[in-house]
């Protein structure tokens, strides 16, 4: 018997972390109060746009948004406009979280229903960073608060809906977490939902019993009172009536959606467990770089690994964990986050305590009989690269019996220096890997160039920028990879098959040509006209990786063109990233497998341009229209001129 098709699988689009939260909350929420902090700011950002526009949530009510002088007070806003019956959110990270955290007790304490979105941000200890970590999070992880974390941008969205609809059932506040950066920031292929299942789904918000005013004078109630010796521990114990309930309440609402739209969420996620001896453990998006791996550690190491993600870290999924991993023979538990002075980080000592229980006995619990080797890594804190070839590591590791705790990903005593680090994308994957100038526009174009291959060439996609605190002017790099099937590794790329450079110069400041596959394309921004000028700036080193490779050069003046498209002094740089989408769609290969004329994809580029800069005017437009088609037609190749030896040995 056929499956049957939910009835609300999706709307296709691509969209980054961020994006697919705003395109759910904008819809289903009465009011966001917010301060915004990196990596949270573009999750504010686009609702305030969104308000700031107009728009009308699912109920016709105008959106109300609110930026307060902290994040403190951007919390106790929520907190006083969720007991007067209201549907709010918020957005938040790193230090901004924690500096909520007086507030988060008392939201969780009256039961208000809000669910809070965090790009989870390594907090400042011996240094300030605004990237990826999980300390944040844990922080506040004994507030009482539900926690989930997402682990790609649909996933994201879904969640925003999901944990919407069981914080208000469960009378429990949520946490939805996505890794700083890494996913608020990752253009990648998604289904949106559509609206008329989040009205479903979530319902009216003057419709639902759901929601209750708490400030209704017909209905007077007393709330967040004062309690002394003889009432407050009764109070507080109380509140198992609800906590007890909430992993019930997570599951059927998960279920549902299902049912819904066809994407299965849990608690947690087994990949490839029944048979495995080994197994990877984590939250977030490193999860899907470790099913990658151990996919190709199967494949290519004949090793039994599996992976489980953990969704949802508050109520701690203690049952479902053990019973996924207690016929594994070691697992190793890897997180994004590094605190010492405890027996374990926090995810790790959760586990092993769950273990404890069951093989005491504990009601509930599957019998255990034998623990498995239970290991446990710090990796990826402040966006440290986590790369398949840690995961590789730490199988090996696991695999000899070797140390119980580790670090991943850097050069110290406690760290394993990867063996080998695996090309685990798509068969038939094409990579860009782009060195560039802040404020070149680069990161624009990225999004620009994944947007057209995905939503008109159907096509896998995925898109971030190398993002640091510095500022305009200095190097920046970027990712695209383009497949035919979806793309599970979120790491920096180290095999690449097209390299744009802005500027010759970035072969002084590293090797940008390293991990570029053999026949790949190298492009270079260059004011000569002439192939053999170009070829000469090229140094030394860099013109036998060339030769080596097989490499193809390509060039074109992108300065030139920006300044004779747009009159704009402050485009004009910008433009120049425009140009290099041309360039990109003449040097792909996929546009040739594909059944598409330079109309069809010239149409495209003009329906991508008007979504990215229709509110700057027809005008603009049609500048960054004629910079495109000029990249597209003028851009030239730099043949690589052969050996002396081989010209000798030729006559």
């Amino acid at each position: 018997m056929m499956p049957t098709t939910p009835p609300f699988p999706g709307t296709p689009a691509t969209a980054d972390g961020s994006e697919t939260v705003v395109w759910v909350e904008t819809h289903v929420t009465q009011g966001a109060c917010a301060y915004p902090i990196t990596s949270s700011t573009n999750m504010g950002a686009g609702y305030q746009t969104a308000q700031a526009s107009g728009k009308k949530n699912l109920w016709g009510e105008p959106l109300f948004f609110l930026e307060l002088e902290s994040e403190h007070s951007s919390a106790s806003t929520c907190e006083g406009f969720a007991l007067a019956g209201g549907r709010v959110t918020n957005f938040t990270s790193g230090q901004g979280l924690v500096l909520m955290k007086e507030v988060l007790y008392t939201i969780a304490g009256k039961r208000l229903p809000v669910v809070f979105h965090v790009g989870a941000r390594a907090l400042t200890s011996q240094a300030l960073n605004v990237h990826c970590g999980h300390d944040d999070v844990m922080a506040v992880a004994d507030a009482g608060w539900g926690i989930a974390f997402a682990k790609n941008a649909q996933e994201a969205g879904d969640l925003a809906l999901i944990l919407r609809r069981a914080a208000e059932e469960g009378e429990t506040p949520f946490l939805s977490v996505q890794d700083g950066f890494l996913t608020t920031h990752t253009v990648e292929n998604v289904c949106l939902p559509e609206p008329e299942l989040m009205a479903e789904f979530v319902g009216d918000p003057y419709a639902t019993t759901r929601l209750r005013n708490l400030m209704n004078p017909a209905k007077p109630i007393m709330s967040g009172v004062v309690q002394n010796q003889d009432a407050y521990m009764k109070g507080k114990i109380a509140q198992r009536y609800f906590t007890d309930r909430l992993p019930g309440i997570l599951t059927a609402t998960m279920e549902r959606f299902h049912a819904l739209t066809g994407r299965r969420f849990g608690l947690v996620e087994p990949y490839r467990l029944e048979d495995a001896e080994y197994a990877l453990v984590g939250m977030g998006g490193l999860v899907e770089t470790a099913m990658a791996t151990a996919d190709w550690l199967r494949a290519v190491r004949d090793l039994r690994v599996g992976v489980l993600g953990v969704t949802v870290f508050r109520p701690f999924p203690a049952r479902e964990i053990v019973e996924a991993l207690r016929t594994i023979k070691a697992f190793t538990v890897v997180e994004r986050m590094d605190n010492p002075l405890a027996q374990s980080n926090p995810l790790a000592a959760e586990i092993k305590a769950a273990f404890a229980d069951a093989a005491a006995g504990a009601p509930g619990f599957t019998p255990v009989h034998g623990l498995p080797a239970i290991h446990a890594a710090a990796a990826g804190l402040g966006s440290r690269d986590v790369r398949p070839g840690d995961f590789v590591a730490a199988v090996e590791e696991m695999a000899r019996g070797g140390r119980r705790t580790f670090v991943l990903g850097i050069r110290h005593e406690l760290a394993l220096p990867p063996t080998e680090d695996p090309d685990v994308r798509p068969r038939g994957a094409f990579s860009m890997r782009g060195h560039s100038v802040g404020g070149f526009g680069s990161v624009t174009t990225n999004r620009v160039i994944a947007t057209i291959l995905g939503d008109l060439f159907k096509l896998h996609v995925q898109a971030y920028p190398l993002y640091g605190s510095e500022k305009k002017g200095l190097p920046t790099t970027y990712f695209l990879t383009v497949a035919e099937e979806r793309i599970r590794t979120h790491s920096e790329l180290a095999h690449v098959d097209f390299v744009p450079l802005n500027d010759v110069n970035a072969f002084h400041l590293g090797n940008p040509l390293a991990g570029i596959a053999a026949g790949g394309t190298v492009f270079i921004q260059s004011s000569d006209t002439d192939p053999a000028a170009i070829w000469t700036k090229i140094p030394a080193e860099a013109q036998a990786i060339i030769r080596e490779r097989g490499l193809r050069v390509l060039a074109l003046d992108t300065q030139k063109i920006a300044r004779e498209t747009t009159s704009r002094p402050e485009l004009q740089v910008r433009m120049q990233g425009i140009v290099l989408l041309g360039i990109f769609l003449r040097a792909t290969p996929f546009l040739s497998r594909l059944p598409y004329t330079d109309e069809e994809i010239d149409r495209s580029v003009e329906r991508s341009m008007r979504k990215f800069f229709g509110k700057r005017g027809e005008a603009v437009i049609q500048e960054n229209l004629r910079a495109a088609r000029r990249g597209f037609s003028e851009v030239f190749e730099v043949p690589v001129p052969a050996r002396a030896h081989e010209v000798a040995a030729r006559d």
